[in-house]
């Protein structure tokens, strides 16, 4: 898989742009604040739906615009799809594939299948548990992208129940307010079970990629350890019976507590990802190149689980956002060197001697918000 053009139109600081790209390396170069993230930004948006900087869209709309345009073709499979995207400062998004509306803009992912490495991600390992929890879900998303909707009816479940808590100091009588409660419980724990059931399953099978990967990049670290953090306990299991069950007993026991806080204490939505290295938390203990490892081995993990689904289909984009200025020598061309045969590889520097020599391909120029190839 790889994307063959990229066109923008009033997205960040772009009032147009149009990139012809090709399988292989390349390299866009320019100082900060030129523009170069905004280009792999737009790609990552296609492929997730969201940034990897801001958590809204308004942000990506160019100043003075109302909407902001995304068009890319990817080919993989033997065919090209065109991919475009509408995305507005305030309102709902609109997408298109191959020129006819989708019902849903969610319905264009997994057209496109990108892992991207940026300074964040240190994010991943030092940040707060929301952060692990968005790297799963992302992720499970970019295989599956029903998942989308299942976390999404479980935010809209989650956003009513916590409505009904708040308002249960109002004179509605207790009988019918527990009947409520009762509706919402259920769906809560059906979408919230296949989360949760989702989310260890893909854990199980990112934990020997991740340490393969962290052995490769930082072999004198350590090992490195990966495991789920749930409100059900550490050993939930994978039986979607079993984790309901939990679920609503969990739910049952916090009930007073609930409804004295007027929020909901149980559910997916608390759980955690612990990231361990040499059985110790890597937060709080991994030193800054060790976090960093940590971090890259999550993503290459990540690229071997959805390479491994395309079977045949060509490997996901890789992006490397100004990653290599954060590595020392070494864990540069330990990285390079695990990323150098993927399919296509788009990366960003402000400075070209930062990438390893081992990453040559085409590269391109970016100087206020203007891309041309460089000769």
């Amino acid at each position: 898989m790889f994307v063959q053009r990229l066109e923008l139109v009033d997205y960040r600081s772009y009032s147009a742009a149009v990139v012809e790209l090709e399988p292989g390396i390349t390299v866009f170069v320019g100082l900060n604040g030129q523009g170069k993230t905004n280009l792999v930004e737009a790609l990552r948006y296609v492929g997730s739906l969201s940034s990897h900087r801001v958590a809204t869209d308004a942000p990506l709309v160019r100043e003075g615009a109302d909407r902001a345009i995304v068009r890319c073709t990817v080919v993989g499979e033997g065919r090209s799809i065109d991919v475009d995207l509408e995305i507005t400062a305030s309102g709902s998004n609109r997408a298109r594939l191959n020129n006819a509306p989708v019902t849903r803009t969610r319905d264009v992912l997994g057209t496109l299948r990108t892992v991207l490495f940026a300074p964040e991600d240190l994010a991943l390992v030092k940040g707060e548990p929301g952060e692990r929890r968005k790297f799963l879900d992302e992720l499970l998303a970019a295989r599956l992208p029903r998942f989308a909707g299942i976390r999404s009816d479980y935010d809209r479940v989650l956003k009513q129940r916590n409505s009904l808590l708040k308002s249960a100091r109002s004179s509605r009588p207790q009988e019918n307010l527990e009947s409520t409660l009762a509706v919402w419980d259920e769906q809560l724990s059906d979408f919230g079970s296949q989360i949760i059931q989702s989310r260890v399953e893909l854990i199980d099978e990112l934990r020997p990629l991740v340490l393969a990967a962290y052995t490769d990049l930082a072999p004198e670290s350590g090992e490195t350890s990966i495991d789920y953090r749930s409100f059900l306990g550490d050993d939930v299991g994978t039986s979607l019976e079993t984790i309901k069950a939990g679920f609503y007993e969990a739910m049952a026991s916090a009930r007073k507590s609930e409804l004295e806080r007027g929020m909901s204490l149980v559910g997916p939505h608390r759980d955690d990802v612990f990231l361990g290295l040499r059985s110790l938390p890597a937060k709080g203990y991994a030193s800054h190149g060790e976090s960093w490892s940590v971090a890259l081995a999550l993503r290459l993990a990540s690229y071997e689980i959805l390479r491994e689904d395309l079977r045949g289909g060509g490997d996901p984009v890789l992006i490397l956002d100004d990653v290599f200025a954060e590595l020392d020598v070494r864990r540069r061309e330990r990285l390079a060197h695990a990323v150098s045969s993927a399919e296509q590889v788009l990366i960003t520097a402000a400075v070209a001697q930062d990438v390893p020599t081992l990453l040559v391909g085409q590269r391109f120029e970016v100087v206020r918000g203007s891309v041309s190839k460089a000769s």
